[in-house]
């Protein structure tokens, strides 16, 4: 890299963190630039207990350590924190890990297998409103033996490795992350590839790699600045300025239409991903869409490839099921219900149930530009029809998350980056008991049938039930799917790595990232 290249970016850098808050610089002994990443993922949480959102987990797949994790491109989880890990006995209702015996804390704390219990342990009692519990429906209690650690399950699932290897399964220091109550302050202490400089919530973050980690990482990567942004637009104006060098969810889906079609110096990587959107209802009683088929006739008008087209810039394609193309199980459930917007379909639905209208109801979405287009794409296609009112709300993320959890309101969107590619992950979180939408929606029949997909290793066994649960969603429609798109990198041309920072799973690699 040029040495003239080298003093602009460390000027720029000392000028970017002054404007955010009292930053330092990363310690003497790493005179590596930093890279500075942008994102619009902001963190929600820095206890891995309270969190179940891209930004968080992006982080923690940084800064902590899971007993399990993923290559890039593989479906098979690998020992990272653990030697070795596997189910005993046949009935895949018990899971045993042996802890490696060289990993410490960034405090310099020993960890141990006493610590994975605690950390599986206080996630479960917590129950944050916004956590990730939902995804261990099955486990019952853990069990710490020495280096082992021992997982019991209530019923058969052979996804459970999977689980353990998300930002969920994240392991953190008992001495200072509370049994019973969130870690508060800008403070982590875990084990992973990289070490938390300074943070400032909803600004940016330093990383500076951690010389005493162990694990499946093998390559040592440099210092880090994450920035972090509020909206699309603003990202796109920080990489127009040059004050981020890579750029990763989400740029405004023109600006991502432009460089392709262009011809300036940027790298562009893209990868297939299983990243999904889902127009979400509230189906409590007394909610406007309490009643299945208002349900059924907002999903027998919506035009998901005026969506793609119009707002997306066909960044993204039209989406007809709960699990995306890609993921074995994948159907096309509300195609074959709903194959084409129907007016006269949803108006015969509404009648049928004496349902009056127009059927007035509030839509939310994230306080953004694209959301925001999105969600008035949707009421245009809904008030078209005369059947409906809608009126638009744009939220800030975190109070976001927190209104739909508690059920403010009537309709929301949000989009869904999968923690492991399995269609269970699209599953249980989303429409099973206690999903992670907190939409009230609750079915025997779906929790039976993601019980039977669980009991087999072989996971294309699972695919007949999982078309199954899709054509159940399609009927009781307690979400519309939208969309799915691929993932976009965008780095700078003096930026090497930048094609392994992320294989749309959900991992951000960040040690992938260097100099040219």
């Amino acid at each position: 890299m040029p040495s003239i290249r080298l003093r602009i970016l460390v000027t720029c850098l000392v000028l970017v963190l002054a404007g955010v808050g009292a930053w330092r610089l990363l310690p003497d002994e790493d005179p590596r630039t930093p890279i500075t990443v942008g994102t619009t993922d902001v963190v929600t949480s820095l206890d891995p207990a309270g969190a179940y959102d891209a930004g968080s987990w992006a982080l923690y797949g940084n800064v902590f350590q899971s007993l399990l994790t993923f290559r890039p491109g593989s479906a098979t989880p690998v020992p990272d924190a653990a030697e070795s890990c596997a189910f005993t006995g046949l009935n895949l209702q018990s899971y045993r890990c042996e802890l490696r015996d060289d990993l410490t804390f960034g405090n310099g704390r020993r960890v141990t297998a006493q610590d994975v219990k605690h950390s599986f342990d206080r996630l479960l009692r917590i129950r944050s409103d916004v956590g990730p519990q939902t995804l261990f429906s099955t486990l019952r209690s853990v069990t710490a033996e020495g280096r082992s650690v021992i997982f019991s399950l209530g019923s058969r699932d052979a996804t459970f490795p999977h689980k353990i290897a998300t930002g969920a399964g994240s392991i953190v220091d008992r001495s200072v992350y509370p049994a019973d109550s969130l870690r508060r302050g800008g403070s982590v202490d875990g084990s992973g590839p990289y070490l938390l400089g300074e943070y400032r919530p909803g600004a940016g973050a330093t990383l500076k790699p951690n010389r005493s980690y162990r694990g499946a990482v093998t390559k040592r990567g440099g210092p880090v600045v994450i920035r972090y942004f509020e909206r699309s637009e603003q990202l796109a104006a920080a990489w127009k300025a040059g004050s981020v060098d890579v750029a990763h969810r989400q740029l405004p889906p023109s600006v991502i239409a432009g460089l392709e079609s262009g011809d300036d110096p940027v790298r562009i990587d893209e990868a297939d991903s299983s990243e999904i959107r889902n127009l979400v209802f509230n189906v409590r009683e007394g909610e406007p869409f309490a009643e299945k088929s208002v349900r059924r006739a907002v999903a027998a008008v919506v035009d998901r490839a005026a969506i793609a087209t119009t707002v997306h810039k066909t960044t993204v394609e039209p989406l007809y099921s709960l699990v995306p193309q890609g993921i074995s199980g994948h159907s096309t459930s509300f195609f074959d219900a709903y194959p084409q917007p129907d007016r006269d379909l949803a108006a015969e639905l509404l009648e049928d149930a004496g349902v009056q209208t127009p059927v007035r109801f509030t839509l939310a979405h994230r306080e953004d530009g694209a959301a925001a287009a999105e969600a008035a794409e949707l009421r245009r296609q809904l008030e078209s029809t005369g059947l409906f009112e809608v009126r638009l709300t744009a939220v800030e993320w975190r109070a976001f998350q927190k209104g739909y959890a508690a059920g403010r309101y009537d309709a929301y969107t949000v989009g869904w980056l999968p923690d492991f590619p399995d269609a269970d992950n699209f599953v249980q979180p989303l429409v099973g008991r206690d999903s992670s939408l907190r939409s009230g929606y609750r079915s025997t029949l779906v929790d039976r049938l993601i019980q039977s997909t669980r009991q087999y290793g072989d996971r294309s066994r699972a695919s007949r039930d999982f078309r199954s649960i899709q054509d159940a969603v399609a009927e009781d429609v307690p979400l519309v799917p939208l969309w799915q798109k691929k993932d976009y990198v965008l780095s700078n041309e003096d930026v090497a790595g930048s094609q392994n920072l992320s294989d749309g799973t959900g991992i951000w690699r960040l040690w992938e990232l260097g100099w040219l």
